[in-house]
């Protein structure tokens, strides 16, 4: 049975997946467009971090970050290797915009990359109603990453 749960970050299990992840995503986007959060940054407080778990394997990770009043962003997303194609990212998808629908968000965006290794996110993406929208968040716009949206 999977269960998704709130934090994790100190659990040895999440700290590798989220090095694998940054490591990922820094080696696959130039370092200015890379914007994966770091294990002291999901700790902030404006960061809820949500870790999915079968029985007591990690199979996923991911967070919801509060911008401004209304406005959510999906950070952190990934799924274990041994858990792709599985729904584990779907599941954590469904997750955070049930928690921010519950905290009266009424936009949720998201920054992802354009290489190849990020087609299959990109599509969970838009499957569950993102579309392409504006640059937020103070990020730069660039050709290596893509701002998806979704009104709730």
């Amino acid at each position: 049975m999977i269960q998704v749960r709130k934090g994790g970050l100190d659990h040895p299990a999440v700290r590798d997946l989220l090095m694998m992840h940054l490591t990922e995503m820094r080696g696959a986007t130039p370092i200015e467009n890379a914007h994966a959060l770091d294990l002291g940054e999901l700790g902030h407080p404006s960061i809820r971090f949500f870790s999915a778990w079968e029985d007591d394997r990690l199979i996923g990770v991911a967070a919801i970050k509060a911008l401004e009043p209304g406005h959510a962003e999906v950070k952190s997303m990934r799924t274990a290797p041994a858990a792709l194609r599985r729904g584990v990212g779907r599941l954590l998808l469904d997750h955070l915009l049930a928690v921010a629908r519950a905290r009266g968000d009424r936009r949720v965006s998201l920054e992802t990359g354009t290489a190849p290794m990020f087609a299959p996110a990109n599509a969970m993406y838009e499957a569950a109603g993102f579309r392409d929208g504006p640059v937020f968040g103070g990020y730069p716009a660039s050709p290596h990453n893509r701002f998806l949206t979704m009104e709730l």
